[in-house]
């Protein structure tokens, strides 16, 4: 029986393995292939831009505990400074400008982060929301931003890199999937690393984290550095490789509080609810939008219709937060515990990466 029990549990990571692997396939090799450019650029881009950025909302608010309503603040200062980074240094690659512009939003997340070393609970968000509303009238106030556009409208460069041209939908995609997974991998061994459970015991009990040496404003700073890089490179890919035209108002509050919203449906302190949330984000107001038009097309109009589907969208979200206040990852680990029962393999230990 010990035998049997220590097969199983070693064939749940096994598994676990074989399903990533199999995803990768579908992801890098299938969908490119076969998938239709309206699959490509309207749907999975856009995706992996909002699930990178709810990616870096997750660590700040999700593991370090400190909420934030600035997101599309630093959102628009990775697209803008990839922007001008691209214009002014022509010489740099376009993988460096993606880097370099994370790190500028990192640094104004970190100013826009100090007030957090003082302030406790609901307090830091008040900070984060100066940080929205500052961003974007410096946008809409210095020309400079907009190379001098009067409307603050810029047209982002077409994606290239060593060489290669990314400008079809299937290279949108394929480099916004593989900026995505490095990313995303980076920082998950970011957060199963000392720092990782430094922004936890931060999150879970600060004066407790005090006494036991964690240094809070070297981990409050830095969860608020990491957050905004990994958010202002989604900004760099919600411009230059989804929208491609951008301007200051798509960067509004109600952009902040859409990547608010994918972290608590899809769970905090989770990569994998990041994921499951913006999924759901951006699949299911299509899904409203398409059954909206073929059963109420020809008794109401657009602008109706939108504002229904945003009425049912609050709805379901209030009422799935009631019923599943851990989001859609605590639906999805209670299905795998349900197939390993059923299975006879004893259940695993839930892990929220």
């Amino acid at each position: 029986m010990d035998t049997i029990a220590s097969t199983s549990h070693r064939t749940g990571p096994v598994a676990e393995s074989i399903l990533v692997g199999v995803a990768a396939v579908i992801a890098f090799g299938v969908i490119p292939l076969a998938g239709s450019d309206y699959l490509m650029d309207a749907v999975l881009t856009p995706f992996l831009a909002l699930a990178l950025a709810a990616v870096g909302l997750n660590v700040l608010t999700g593991y370090a505990g400190q909420v934030s309503l600035g997101s599309a603040a630093f959102f628009a200062v990775g697209a803008y400074a990839a922007y001008n980074l691209h214009l002014r240094v022509p010489e740099l690659p376009l993988l460096l400008d993606l880097v370099l512009a994370g790190f500028v939003a990192a640094a104004i997340g970190i100013v826009f982060g100090l007030p957090s070393l003082r302030l406790r609970g609901f307090y830091p968000a008040v900070s984060t929301l100066a940080a929205q509303f500052f961003v974007q009238w410096a946008l809409t106030k210095f020309g400079w931003f907009s190379n001098d556009n009067p409307s603050g409208v810029i047209d982002a460069p077409a994606l290239s890199f060593a060489g290669y041209s990314f400008t079809s939908a299937a290279g949108r995609y394929l480099f916004s999937l593989a900026v995505v997974t490095v990313a995303t991998i980076l920082t998950l061994r970011l957060l199963q690393s000392q720092t990782g459970r430094n922004f936890i015991a931060v999150r879970d009990h600060e004066i407790a984290a005090k006494v036991i040496g964690v240094p809070l404003l070297q981990t409050k700073l830095l969860a608020f550095g990491v957050s905004s890089f990994l958010i202002g490179v989604a900004g760099v890919l919600w411009a230059f490789a989804y929208l491609r035209t951008v301007e200051p108002a798509g960067f509004n509050l109600d952009r902040s509080f859409q990547i608010l919203f994918i972290i608590i449906i899809g769970g905090l302190a989770s990569l994998r609810g990041a994921f499951l949330g913006a999924a759901f984000i951006v699949v299911f107001p299509l899904m409203l939008s398409r059954l909206g038009a073929a059963l109420l097309g020809g008794v109401f109009d657009s602008g109706v219709l939108e504002m229904s589907q945003r009425i049912v969208i609050g709805a379901l979200i209030i009422a799935f937060l009631i019923t599943e206040p851990r989001g859609l990852i605590a639906l999805w680990d209670r299905f795998r515990a349900a197939i390993g029962r059923r299975t006879g393999r004893p259940r695993q230990d839930i892990s929220y990466n």
